[in-house]
């Protein structure tokens, strides 16, 4: 169609709490943080939000702080009685709440949605290990996928996604220090970023000599667990003349799937949910590659990175490594900016909000420090990958 729902919705506020590896704060209270924030930023007051969406929602997966609470503990904490509303981990990646948020908006059924993802990992692994929470619940047979994964201690999806990782090093050659390079630069980036959470320098020596988690990723191929809140409003184009300031576009999203759901029955060289988003949002746009400016790609492991870089576009499958080594072309300045805040390797794990949150900070041009310069006209974003992945393509209010 040449009317396209993306079109008719902006991103207007964003805002974020106190970020850190444990945040000695309740999370409810991080939570309120943070919207208050994006109301502020949007110059919107609670009462004007008729839509509320998150993810994964409060029974999905194990209870470790990936998640804070759902619909029902949000709507009590904010006092809202939303017309719309949505909390599902089975969604396109961390980008799902925002896509779906748009689609209800160009639907007419709300006209501003407060989109909210929240993390208290830090703190709630703290207070298992000391055992003031029970840990996950377990016993009994396997089902799902970890039937299969279980039996050969496939645990985690460290060990999944460097099950890829290896083959694509078998397979094209790419090397740990081309991972590195990924790791380095968004510590380089988040050294510039007061935010983040670590932001001492970060050598090839350094990152090469770092324990093995699961090879071949190494500590710091991994992202960093912490407590944070990042919150998002997506409101109607025609609200606009009444947002505090301008807004980001929301060009074109990726959400299809190409391939099958598996860890383990697919080419193995690439995550199995990044090719169908990658692929589909070229179709929504006259946007190409080589219009991005600043790139936000998801990051839970160096090697997503890689495999996002590859399937949208930016350089040929299995050229990943060649293009990311020495860091120079995905630098602040270079051909492709790639995760300025930090990403999620070192600015913490705000499971692709945080990621959005930039993107929209670069294309007002407040990144500070960590700015990328010349006034970037398109960002990218990815999110997921493993878990359903997605991708949003935004652009600079004009």
């Amino acid at each position: 169609m040449s009317d396209r729902f993306e079109h008719d919705v902006v991103l207007s506020g964003i805002g974020k709490s106190a970020v850190g590896r444990r945040v000695d704060r309740d999370p409810l209270a991080l939570v309120r943080d943070a919207v208050d924030a994006a109301l502020a930023d949007a110059g919107l007051a609670l009462a004007d939000i008729d839509g509320l969406s998150t993810a994964p929602g409060p029974l999905a997966g194990p209870p470790m702080g990936y998640s804070v609470g759902g619909i029902e503990t949000l709507t009590e904490l904010l006092g809202l009685q939303p017309t719309w509303f949505t909390a599902s981990p089975e969604t396109m990646g961390h980008a799902g709440p925002i896509i779906d948020a748009a689609l209800a908006v160009s639907g007419g059924l709300c006209r501003h949605v407060l989109s909210i993802r929240a993390q208290w990992e830090g703190s709630h692994r703290k207070l298992m290990a000391e055992g003031a929470v029970p840990p996950p619940g377990g016993g009994g047979r396997q089902t799902g996928r970890s039937q299969w994964h279980s039996p050969f201690g496939a645990m985690s999806p460290a060990n999944w996604i460097a099950m890829q990782a290896t083959n694509h090093m078998e397979t094209f050659g790419t090397t740990r220090e081309q991972l590195g390079a990924i790791a380095l630069n968004a510590r380089a980036n988040a050294a510039r970023n007061p935010d983040a959470i670590y932001r001492d320098p970060l050598t090839m020596d350094d990152y090469l000599s770092a324990r093995l988690v699961s090879t071949p990723f190494g500590l710091y191929d991994c992202d960093v667990p912490c407590d944070g809140v990042v919150a998002v409003i997506v409101s109607h184009v025609d609200t606009v003349p009444d947002l505090r300031q301008p807004p980001v576009r929301l060009e074109a999203v990726g959400t299809a799937m190409s391939e099958r759901f598996s860890w383990d029955q697919g080419t193995m060289i690439h995550e199995p949910m990044v090719a169908g988003p990658a692929a589909h949002v070229w179709t929504r746009t006259d946007l190409k590659p080589a219009d991005v400016d600043v790139a936000q790609l998801y990051d839970g492991f160096t090697f997503n990175c890689l495999s996002w870089l590859e399937a949208l576009g930016f350089c040929e499958i299995g050229e990943g490594g060649p293009f990311v080594e020495g860091g120079h072309r995905i630098s602040l300045d270079g051909e492709l900016p790639l995760n300025t805040s930090g990403g999620q390797l070192s600015e913490g794990r705000l499971n692709g909000f945080g990621l959005i949150h930039e993107a929209i900070v670069q294309l007002r041009d407040a990144g500070g420090d960590h700015q990328v310069p010349g006034h970037p006209e398109v960002s990218l974003v990815s999110t997921g990958g493993g878990h359903p992945g997605g991708v949003l393509l935004l652009t600079r209010w004009r």
